[in-house]
């Protein structure tokens, strides 16, 4: 396996992961940077959904952390993520949906802690769609972790979020957003 894609931290700290065919992973310098400004933010999530999975590097790095939490992972074409999981040999804490986010938003957003929104960055209106419809659903507290193209950035609904960080690495741009 040729990828640089890796686990940063935890139990499978240093594992690589399978990336998906045309994926654009989040590079490993930026992951380090946004899981160190959850900690900074003391999240320690019981139930994650990482919409967008891809590879399924953000759910499988909050596995590696904390263990008592549990990662719904979706995608369209969920191959890369299963593959992964199963290298790990993770079980019964990771199940995967083959599914467009929009439509698990009820299902998986409501109970969730925690949301990775990083849908291709041709499809920003996606993610602007996922987290407006998540911010009538999901509960007060509730964290959601936006990546953007920093050129084509969506501002959220103020009313709805707070925006507890909003950085950029390179060409990604992440908001951090807690439901009022």
């Amino acid at each position: 396996m040729d990828s640089k894609l890796q686990i940063i931290s935890g139990e499978f700290r240093g594992r690589k992961l399978r990336l998906p065919a045309g994926g654009r992973p989040t590079q490993n310098r930026a992951r380090i940077a946004l899981f160190n400004m959850l900690s900074s933010l003391d999240v320690r999530p019981g139930r994650v959904w990482d919409a967008f999975a891809g590879s399924g590097a953000f759910g499988i790095e909050c596995l590696s952390r904390w263990p008592e939490c549990s990662v719904v992972f979706s995608d369209l074409v969920p191959g890369t993520v299963r593959g992964n999981l199963n290298l790990l040999h993770i079980g019964a804490r990771a199940s995967v949906l083959a599914a467009d986010a929009m439509t698990l938003i009820e299902k998986c957003g409501a109970d969730a802690d925690l949301v990775f929104v990083d849908p291709p960055y041709a499809a920003a209106d996606v993610g602007a769609a996922l987290v407006r419809k998540l911010g009538g659903i999901m509960r007060t507290g509730g964290i959601v972790v936006w990546e953007q193209d920093a050129q084509k950035f969506l501002a959220p609904d103020d009313i709805t979020w707070e925006v507890l960080r909003d950085k950029q690495y390179g060409r990604a741009r992440f908001l951090f957003l807690r439901k009022k």
